[in-house]
């Protein structure tokens, strides 16, 4: 299957809301902690990205999506520090593989493109976190992220759990002269 990974504009984020309202909906279903409940509903998934919108435009959140034959199958997220004194580092935000996509790579595809980005926008370190002993923290690993620390009881799952989540950094070199 191909799959073409795109720099989202203003414009196409909110052209493509519905479609990452499917995303957002399908990856809390799947138990993944990206900030919402499970009760999430798609017009709510959907308005959330579309209040993104002004984040993409200002270029203080560069968001990416991935698509297959089957529509929107990912999207990473590289939110750029707000205060001067760190303007060197961003965090990478909303890591998300649709359940039908998962397991064929699509994931560190996403996360390379993002530090690749973060890279070429100046900023020489990420960070994020990730609920420990997630799915997730193997491929930050495997990708050559630190683990930072952990923070027991840092938030809920989609369930209403309390769960653990672990810090990790990174440092990049910008790949552009």
């Amino acid at each position: 299957m191909t799959t073409r990974v795109d720099r989202l504009t203003a414009a196409r984020l909110l052209d493509s809301a519905d479609a990452l309202g499917h995303l957002l909906v399908d990856t809390v279903r799947g138990g993944s902690s990206v900030g919402f409940m499970e009760s999430l509903d798609h017009a709510t998934a959907a308005d959330w990205w579309r209040g993104l919108a002004r984040d993409v435009e200002s270029g203080r959140l560069a968001l990416w999506a991935a698509q297959d034959a089957e529509g929107i199958a990912g999207t990473v997220g590289v939110q750029f520090a707000a205060m001067p004194n760190g303007r060197h580092r961003a965090e990478i935000i909303k890591l998300m593989v649709h359940r039908r996509a998962r397991g064929q790579g699509l994931g560190r595809t996403l996360l390379a493109t993002a530090e690749h980005g973060a890279a070429d926008a100046g900023v020489t370190l990420l960070h994020l976190d990730t609920e420990t002993d997630s799915p997730a923290e193997g491929l930050y690993r495997s990708a050559g992220w630190q683990r930072a620390g952990m923070i027991p009881d840092y938030a809920t799952d989609p369930y209403g759990i309390p769960q653990a989540t672990t810090l990790f950094y990174k440092r990049t070199v910008p790949l552009t002269a």
